[in-house]
């Protein structure tokens, strides 16, 4: 399917389903197929992103991924209260990115499209980029903040994993590129690469703990992985809010995906997904799962937190409190990149 056809897909979905919500205000395409030219292949690893506004204090149920019209799909809703302002998308380093593509689907009511004019307009200044990059800043802080001993080993884990894992959102801003998820760390070895700060990059997989591991060792860990992410499938009774990504139609992203980035030599690239999907299986497992299973699943994910060189809950507090130690030059090297990127304006 090439990406017109994806696309179209998501639109037949907002038309048909998203937009007959109480309180719909409009949606728009996010995530890496803004990047992307109408014809081409769309990738089987890739799922075309949307993000549904509506009014209203609650939120419906996210979809997350599904299948429509042939097109894997992955839809999230947002509250209006969250871009009522061009300067609240501005200032939001996951928003501005998408509002400042040709990403509108639907706005019913008029409210997105002088949003998106004004975001177009004042995206790439550089108080708005600052901005951004602080936003990010406060999103590795919050998470490294929210660590607690009480909490669940995953919950544990993923407090510091995207702690760690934000810092590339930082700089990604900076360069006025993509925060994306899954890929952050190639995204952000090839930025670094291209405004010749390629030397910081080895210092963000440490903070991960990846930078020695082999592409057989990952490769090893993605295949425990895609069998723990069938039992979480399989067992899977509580609404989670990434419940989706645990079926058999999210494999292409979740395993496949990091097969791929594997494969070409990007194994280091992969780790940060490996570790966020089998944490969100272990969580599940944990949960729902009986208990002989939970246990057979557990002891793989240990293993791979153990190359991560997380072996206790002393270890995430010593290594959150390295990426907290590290984010003043985190942020010298987003003043650096921001200096090397053309386009940024006064």
């Amino acid at each position: 399917m090439i990406v017109r056809e994806a696309r179209a897909a998501g639109r037949a979905w907002v038309d048909e389903e998203a937009g007959r919500l109480p309180g719909f205000v409009g949606a728009f395409f996010s995530g890496s197929t803004n990047e992307m030219a109408d014809d081409v292949e769309l990738p089987a690893t890739s799922d075309v992103d949307i993000l549904v506004v509506v009014d209203g204090p609650a939120l419906p149920k996210k979809p997350g991924k599904f299948l429509y019209r042939g097109a894997l799909l992955e839809a999230s809703y947002l509250r209006s209260e969250e871009i009522a302002t061009p300067e609240q998308v501005l200032g939001t380093s996951h928003l501005a990115w998408s509002l400042r593509a040709a990403s509108l689907i639907s706005d019913p009511v008029g409210r997105l499209t002088p949003l998106q004019v004004a975001v177009v307009r004042d995206y790439a200044k550089r108080e708005w980029v600052l901005r951004r990059c602080a936003h990010a800043r406060d999103k590795v802080l919050r998470n490294l903040n929210g660590l607690s001993e009480a909490a669940t080993l995953p919950d544990q884990v993923n407090s510091w994993l995207f702690g760690s894992g934000v810092t590339t959102h930082i700089l990604l801003v900076a360069g006025l590129r993509n925060p994306t998820v899954r890929k952050r760390y190639l995204a952000v070895r090839e930025l670094l690469e291209e405004v010749g700060r390629a030397t910081f990059y080895p210092t963000l997989l440490e903070m991960l703990g990846c930078a020695r591991l082999s592409r057989d060792r990952v490769a090893q860990h993605l295949t425990t992985l895609a069998g723990a992410c069938d039992a979480a499938g399989a067992a899977i009774t509580t609404p989670f809010e990434f419940a989706a990504d645990m079926g058999p139609i999210a494999r292409p992203v979740a395993i496949d995906g990091s097969r791929e980035l594997i494969e070409q030599g990007d194994h280091r690239e992969a780790v940060f997904w490996i570790a966020v999907t089998y944490t969100r299986c272990q969580k599940v497992l944990a949960v729902d799962a009986p208990a002989e299973v939970h246990d057979q699943h557990l002891r793989g994910y240990r293993r791979m937190l153990a190359d991560l060189g997380i072996a206790s809950y002393s270890d995430l507090e010593q290594r959150s409190d390295l990426v907290k130690a590290l984010l003043p030059r985190v942020w010298r090297e987003a003043e650096a990149i921001m200096e090397a990127t053309p386009g940024i304006e006064p």
